[in-house]
């Protein structure tokens, strides 16, 4: 089991996460591209970390939303929608080309994401943006119980998904995310710990009700914006870790 974080996501003079005490401990970076946060300096420094500790590098493209830091949907042609994340791609492909690093995947931000996984035009476009990137490169998304919907539509363009998991995260019935404005939307320590053992170990999460639901996951989203949520990818990292060895 992967472990991902957001990463790159500071802007200028403003700090955004714990870049180099979360990388230590991950597998894939992804990294912002410019239109929600990050910026070239940053973009460079950030894909410098990763090539020092061997984490993997993936795009992070947004909605062009600066100023709300990607988290608000826009209503964008699938033209716009694929320029520009061919745009965003590109500009991350040919830095980490430069810093002799290999842009593998993609896995797009905020409302961005949560479109593409609530809207069928959305993903259409973000997954025909993928598909003619002048390279093979992967596309990360939610695991769902429409998993098998989602690999169709997918090979259907000769593209390659990756699914991920959220550690922290309670989830609802339907397999999407419990909203944050919901009691228990996010996990304590212990509950996320139990949630990923439960990954790990049965390919399963047990939603907000008490159901139990199998989800495809490759990759588990970590978040390191403090230090509680380095502490808790620190033991995350090696839980994981203790299940691949036993």
């Amino acid at each position: 089991m992967r472990l991902n974080c957001d990463l790159g996501e500071s802007f200028g003079s403003w700090t955004m996460g714990m870049d180099e005490a979360v990388m230590p401990h991950i597998n894939q970076a992804n990294i912002a591209c410019g239109f929600h946060a990050g910026d070239p300096l940053i973009m460079q420094r950030t894909l410098s970390l990763a090539k020092e500790h061997g984490v993997m590098v993936g795009a992070h493209p947004a909605y062009p939303d600066l100023v709300g830091f990607g988290r608000r949907s826009m209503n964008c042609s699938a033209d716009e929608i694929k320029a520009f994340m061919l745009y965003q791609l590109s500009a991350m492909d040919g830095m980490a080309a430069t810093a002799g690093i290999e842009m593998q995947y993609v896995k797009p931000h905020g409302a961005l994401y949560n479109d593409m996984m609530a809207k069928a035009d959305v993903r259409e476009a973000i997954m025909e943006a993928v598909a003619t990137f002048h390279k093979p490169i992967k596309l990360m998304l939610q695991a769902t119980p429409q998993a098998d919907e989602h690999k169709a539509e997918a090979a259907a363009l000769g593209l390659e998904l990756w699914f991920e998991a959220f550690a922290d995260r309670c989830y609802d019935d339907d397999g999407k995310l419990l909203a944050r404005s919901k009691a228990g939307a996010v996990h304590n320590k212990e509950k996320m710990l139990a949630q990923v053992e439960q990954l790990c170990d049965q390919g399963t999460i047990t939603t907000v009700s008490g159901h139990t639901l199998t989800l495809q996951v490759d990759t588990l989203c970590v978040h390191g914006d403090n230090l509680a949520g380095v502490q808790a990818i620190e033991a995350i990292r090696a839980l994981v870790d203790q299940r691949a060895q036993s």
